[in-house]
């Protein structure tokens, strides 16, 4: 049966181009039928192997293209969409800029399901990873300028794509074909003396060959970012929280705690704080002259409190030390190549690589409380401070040791990538068959040089000084003691017999020398590998039969994979010499064979009230070599009773297969903070701990020492299964053909995730320990150590389990108009479009087995409940201007899960409502020119102070321009 309407022409000609990988392979040209339907607008849309017109795809789809990414002044492709409403913000360069690992990478958070369950694509194919470990691709390592548009959809793909895409995929499509000779320049820095500058410049070349027949593309590009410490954030000046002292427990009407600004600690600092944990502490200035310790006037903790204004360099506040944004250096260049061998056979090919200079900053290495200074033998102590010290015996000392630098993480990032393949289309009789064959190879290196790490047994004998009788100088008491042959045993780690003597009074007062042999570099270096080899084969029944809408249309292929990740380790690190944790090199690997298959049924077109009904339907079958078997199926229904309004719904199961760390991480010693359940501040949040901690000894009214990191020893699991979910996603296409260029779309996404892995964090098995009903938890509580005289938690053991459970749910709207303005009298044309997401539910079932105790996220920071992107562009001529606005709801601070949190825990508990604007404009200047130019936050809007969620902007106002040229 064959009709005219525009969706029943999209499916009949499905049945004739390549139903294969997403949006990069051209179809082949078909005679007759071809240019019959050549009017018919088709595309490859994510979350679909079958080619149809867009929006008559069953899942919704949000699509930004190069015009918009260009309007974020921002070169980084994982920042930009982490400011689009679907997305968090968890994975981006600011996000990661706590971590060592992952210290440059920009990953996106679909759903804020986390990064391991967004699937990134490029032209619909997988992507080596930028973690080790993981899966998880690095979005900073893709060119801002080769990017022709971006697809985010929602909902389980795992049936069209395989593992990791629960909460969905995002497929970066890049340009092809190209035709000349094209350089990009864009700058952008703040207006307001932050100092986030950043530049790119690119060359884009390309050519046909053989008579039109193929083409071949090349591109170099350089990225320069520049590092902003977290001193330079306008609003930061040190906030934190202290306690209130009028406060008699909760719910009492009275605010447990305020927020302030410097807040910090006086126990600690650059110089040196003799006596840090006494009432007589004192400190020094850089030259080591003794001086008064700074005060505080409420308390934070034991450690830290609100400190005088005066306090200065006194006292010890994180920010002196951060990043908030890392240096990044990136070059990058890549080559495509297109090639028809025949008529229906076509060669392409592209590779790339790239390569990312890293410096990234973290606070210096600290002994907090646990150096010993002998008093009556110190070469260094002046004879005022050693009288005020009792002349004899140790005194204790507390100290960051900023004189040896900062502990930087200095990451080089290398990554190559190829594909290359064949794909075209051969007959079967009167059916023609398009197929696809490819072949995929990744590799990502990382060379991480931690700096300036401190050698704790060096400083020991470093820091134990005396005066040699015979020169007068200062000497290490082991090398005395070894020249006079005593029995002495050298506490040195490395390199024991060589000793410097290091003077801790003051700054930077040791030599050299000394400050060379207290501390080390240390070195790890990743490698990450990826090998892909697929297929597929797509046609329709249209030779044989058709259903009343048109003929089935059916893809299907295989794929095969394999992946392999590998971190090690120096032999000093390994040696346990550094402060920083012993552990082990790290290996893991598992392949992966699956096939599937994807039909599109046209059941009904062009009747009343059923102008289309189509039902799709995927399934795939994956067999893991560390996981088993698991299957991933969906369904999905686009119903259109006219032309002008569609139906569409989705729902299916899919998975995801542990990754390599989760997997195959070795045991190993790491750091975690974590806020004592037992603390009297944190007793009362759950009814159970008040008798849990009785029973394990804690007093009444304890105050624990948790402002310091712990000891934790956590590794992989070889017994996890792959995590299972299903998802569900409904909505609606309003294209009124009575307002031409009005499309509104309206989609609700449920997505439901069991035996989810979850590394069980430090802090969760502190908890869950004295959170227990009916007395501790024996095996919670077994994995923590506390210390039996001060009862602070010393040690938490942790691991990977299939223990947790996921649910997240909620609505988006996008609305887009174009349209003309002489209709108005005016001139030129106006772009409207807006996208609002309205999150209903975002919970974790931390312990499935335990469903009393959820974690709620809605409405906390990271997570608001509302979030709205707008933009208008007017166009006349050459010129386009756009104003753009990003609103973010109001979130609160505190846990509002069912016995977590309340408004009284915290004063200003809360972040409000923020909205931005942005201002840009693009104008050809000629035939080969164009510039664009733009304001981000226009009115320089900020967040509250104490805000460092790296969802909002924290730079406030800044300006970009960039000049393209062609050639």
């Amino acid at each position: 049966m064959y009709n005219n309407s525009k969706v029943a022409k999209a499916i009949r000609l499905a049945m004739i181009v390549t139903a294969s990988a997403a949006a990069t392979i051209s179809a082949p040209v078909f005679a007759a039928e071809a240019d019959e339907l050549e009017k018919v607008e088709r595309i490859s849309v994510t979350g679909s192997r079958i080619k149809r017109a867009e929006l008559s795809t069953p899942s919704p789809t949000l699509t930004i293209d190069a015009a918009e990414l260009v309007r974020f002044g921002n070169p980084d492709l994982g920042s930009m969409l982490a400011e689009l409403p679907a997305l968090g913000a968890t994975s981006t360069i600011i996000g990661n800029n706590n971590s060592n690992g992952s210290a440059g990478l920009s990953s996106v958070d679909l759903r804020r399901l986390g990064t391991k369950r967004t699937l990134v694509l490029i032209n619909g194919k997988r992507h080596v990873a930028g973690s080790p470990g993981s899966a998880q691709v690095d979005l900073s390592t893709i060119p801002a300028a080769l990017i022709e548009r971006v697809e985010v959809i929602t909902g389980g793909a795992s049936a069209i794509y395989g593992s990791d895409a629960v909460s969905g995929v995002v497929n970066v499509i890049l340009k092809k074909d190209f035709d000349g000779l094209e350089f990009n320049l864009t700058g952008g820095n703040s207006t307001e003396s932050v100092g986030n500058e950043n530049y790119t410049f690119s060359v884009l070349g390309g050519t046909d060959i053989a008579d039109g027949r193929g083409n071949i593309t090349f591109f170099a590009g350089i990225e320069d970012t520049t590092e902003v410490m977290s001193a330079a954030v306008r609003q930061w000046d040190s906030w934190g929280t202290v306690i209130n002292p009028d406060n008699e427990g909760e719910e009492d009407g009275v605010f447990d705690k305020f927020r302030r600004p410097n807040v910090g600690s006086e126990m600690i600092n650059d110089f040196g704080v003799m006596n840090p944990f006494s009432g007589d502490r004192f400190t020094f200035d850089k030259s080591g002259n003794r001086q008064d310790a700074c005060t505080r006037s409420l308390d934070n903790s034991f450690a830290f409190g609100e400190l005088e204004a005066s306090c200065g360099d006194r006292g010890f506040f994180g920010e002196q030390y951060e990043n908030y944004i890392p240096g990044v250096q990136r070059t990058s260049v890549g080559s495509t190549i297109n090639y028809e061998i025949t008529e229906n056979i076509n060669f392409s090919g592209d590779f790339k690589y790239t390569r990312a200079d890293i410096q990234q900053q973290f606070q210096p290495s600290f002994r907090f409380g646990s150096i010993d200074i002998n008093v009556a033998d110190n070469a260094f102590l002046s004879d005022d401070v050693r009288a005020e010290l009792g002349g004899t015996g140790e005194a204790s000392m507390a100290k960051f040791f900023g004189e040896l630098g900062n502990r930087s993480a200095k990451n080089t990032r290398e990554l190559f990538r190829f594909v290359g393949g064949i794909d075209g289309f051969f007959s079967l009789g009167d059916t023609d068959l398009d197929y696809e064959l490819f072949y995929i190879y990744g590799e990502t290196t990382n060379d991480r040089v931690g700096e300036n790490d401190l050698i704790p047994g060096n400083l020991v004998a470093g820091i134990d000084s005396v005066i040699d009788p015979a020169t007068g100088q200062a000497v290490c008491r082991s090398q005395l003691e070894s020249a006079q042959g005593a029995d002495y045993t050298d506490p040195a780690t490395v390199d024991a017999g060589s000793c410097v003597a290091y003077n801790p009074f003051g700054f930077a007062q040791s030599s050299p020398e000394a400050l060379d042999w207290v501390s080390a570099d240390v070195t790890r270096q990743d490698v990450i590998k990826q090998e892909v080899i697929g297929g597929s084969l797509a046609g329709d029944t249209g030779a044989f039969f058709e259903l009343p809408g048109g003929a089935v249309v059916i893809a299907a292929g295989f794929e095969y994979r394999t992946e392999s990740s590998s971190t090690i380790t120096d032999e000093l690190t390994k040696s346990g010499a550094t402060t920083n944790s012993a552990t082990p090199d790290e290996f893991g690997e598992y392949d992966v064979t699956e096939m599937f298959v994807e039909v599109s049924l046209p059941l009904i077109a062009g009747q009343f009230l059923a102008e289309e009904l189509t039902l799709d339907a995927a399934y795939r079958y994956s067999d893991y070599s560390h996981a088993g078997s698991v299957d991933a199926w969906k369904v999905g229904m686009v119903y259109a009773p006219i032309e002008d309004l569609r139906f569409r719904g989705t729902y299916g199961a899919a998975v995801r297969a542990p990754n390599i760390s989760e997997a195959f991480s070795p045991q190993s010693p790491g750091f975690a903070r974590v806020s004592d359940p037992c603390d009297a501040d944190n007793i009362l949040d759950d009814p159970d701990r008040v008798s849990n901690c009785a029973a394990l000894g804690i007093p009444v009214g304890f105050q624990a020492n948790d402002n310091v990191s712990i000891n934790t020893f956590s590794g992989g699991n070889d017994e996890l299964t792959p995590e299972e979910s299903t998802s569900l996603t409904v909505g609606t296409v309003w294209t009124p053909s009575y307002l031409e260029g009005f499309t509104v779309t309206l989609d609700f996404y449920d997505i439901e995730i069991e035996d989810a892995i979850i590394e069980v964090a430090s802090q969760d098995i502190a908890d869950n320990c004295v959170d227990a009903t009916g007395g501790p938890d024996a095996v919670y509580c077994g994995a923590v150590d506390r210390d039996p005289t001060t009862h602070d938690i010393d040690l938490v053991r942790s691991g990977f389990l299939n223990a947790s459970a996921y649910n997240t749910s909620g609505i988006d709207l996008e609305m887009r108009y174009n349209f003309a303005l002489d209709s108005l009298g005016a001139p030129g044309e106006l772009h409207l479009s807006l996208f609002v997401n309205k999150l209903l539910e975002l919970e974790q079932f931390e312990f499935k087995d335990r469903p009393d105790e959820i974690d709620v996220e809605l409405g906390e920071t990271g997570d608001p409940e509302w979030q709205a992107r707008m933009s208008a562009t007017y166009s006349l001529d050459d010129l386009s201007v756009t104003w753009q606005s990003r609103y973010i709801d109001r979130v609160v601070t505190y846990d509002v899960s069912p016995g977590g949190g309340s408004p009284e825990d915290l004063e200003q508990g809360y972040i409000p409502s923020v909205t931005t604007h942005d201002l840009s404009f693009n104008y050809i200047v000629s035939e080969n020119v164009k510039v664009n130019a733009g304001l981000r936050n226009i009115f320089d809007k900020l967040p509250k102070g104490w805000t460092n969620n790296p969802m909002y902007d924290l730079v406030g106002r800044r300006a970009y321009a960039g000049v393209t040229v062609n050639f």
